[in-house]
């Protein structure tokens, strides 16, 4: 299949495995943090980590918008459900997310909430359209690569004059993330992690451009390569920013330029600056509270905003003590360390949100790469 199957090419993915071989310094290690589950996925599905020499180490990110989302956050839409009788709209795998009292979205929906899942905003402004004489919240995640079509649902209620519609908005912002992982106090209480780059999100970057990323590189000393989500793109960024450290450079590249440009979407930034602003502050599951991270509702369009229509209060909520889903976000553990992997915790049954999306670290590890981790023993011979 065309543009598909060339960046699956098994032998290309060998042949780059050999470059970066080759560029090995000696004596030297390199760690590299993908930031998106998406490539998280891709490492643990293509067996990209068994491609690399030993001196390179892939650490996973946060950038997994569901397994980020913190527990006072679904608790809000749970409420809403439950005690308030409105119909709340969400992505499929935001249903599954656990929250506190032992619940979740899909587990209240149960107990007889009234709750939706859907497949874009646009499906929840139809159900809102559908039931004139019920309350409709649409509860919004994602990074920047999903916030244009909420801003458009949004927009498009507005001029529908739909009263009965409004958003729980949980999007979250790529660059503040990064930053956060570098300099946090939060972060460095569970170790430090030496990072010395980053392989920088595909779709987002569509959105924002690559140019966001610039004075990060500049500021920390970081390089970033933006990649794309097949293995040949992976393996392709992973060369290049090894060859960044050898050459003790720290900037923006770009491996994703059949999609990203370093200005992005310019449309869909005006649309998402029409609708939304920039919190002072927001909970990510993992890291705590991360400044300007988050975007929130602008006043002028504030009767779509569920958190005032329904005067709704954050409450943080600590995840399960066992749950080390915090260490793995910030790259300081791996699935394997957490005593829930794998056992009591396992994507059927999540205990965190790492296991609940395909994008969580955890749930990759789980699905391909959990047998890797167990050891060897070779059965005795009878005498």
């Amino acid at each position: 299949m065309k543009y598909i199957d060339e960046f699956r090419d098994g032998e290309l993915a060998r042949r780059i495995a050999e470059r970066i071989a080759t560029d090995i310094q000696p004596g030297r290690r390199y760690a590299f943090m993908e930031f998106c589950g998406g490539h998280t996925h891709a490492i643990s599905r293509y067996g990209i980590a068994e491609l690399l020499p030993p001196e390179v180490r892939m650490i996973h990110g946060p950038g997994c918008p569901v397994c980020v989302l913190p527990i006072g956050r679904i608790d809000l839409a749970v409420k809403l459900a439950l005690e308030r009788d409105v119909i709340v709209c969400t992505y499929g795998d935001t249903m599954r997310v656990p929250a506190s009292d032992s619940l979740s979205l899909i587990k209240a929906k149960a107990r007889g909430g009234d709750i939706r899942m859907v497949y874009s905003a646009t499906d929840a402004l139809k159900i809102a359209a559908a039931n004139p004489t019920r309350e409709v919240v649409f509860f919004a995640i994602g990074f920047e690569t999903t916030t244009p079509p909420t801003a458009l649902a949004i927009r498009a209620a507005e001029a529908q004059g739909l009263s009965n519609f409004s958003v729980l908005c949980c999007h979250v912002l790529t660059p503040a993330a990064i930053t956060h992982i570098l300099e946090s106090p939060e972060v460095r209480q569970y170790g430090t992690v030496p990072l010395d780059g980053f392989v920088g999100p595909a779709h987002v970057s569509i959105v924002i451009g690559s140019r966001p990323y610039e004075g990060f590189a500049v500021s920390y000393n970081k390089p970033v390569v933006i990649a794309g989500f097949e293995p040949l793109d992976v393996m392709q960024a992973i060369a290049m920013l090894v060859r960044q450290v050898n050459e003790g450079r720290a900037v923006v590249e770009n491996e994703f330029t059949r999609a990203v440009t370093r200005d992005g979407n310019q449309a869909a930034q005006a649309l998402v600056a029409q609708i939304f602003e920039v919190r002072d502050s927001f909970e990510w599951r993992g890291l705590g509270e991360v400044p300007q991270s988050a975007l929130k509702i602008r006043p002028a369009y504030a009767r779509f905003d569920a958190e005032q229509r329904f005067s709704l209060s954050y409450t943080p909520v600590p995840d399960h003590k066992q749950c080390e889903c915090g260490a793995i976000l910030r790259g300081v553990k791996r699935p394997a360390d957490c005593k829930l992997f794998g056992t009591v915790c396992t994507p059927e049954s999540p205990m965190g949100s790492c296991m609940v999306s395909n994008e969580g670290a955890c749930a990759a590890h789980y699905s391909y790469g959990r047998f890797r981790d167990i050891p060897i023993v070779a059965a005795e011979q009878p005498a």
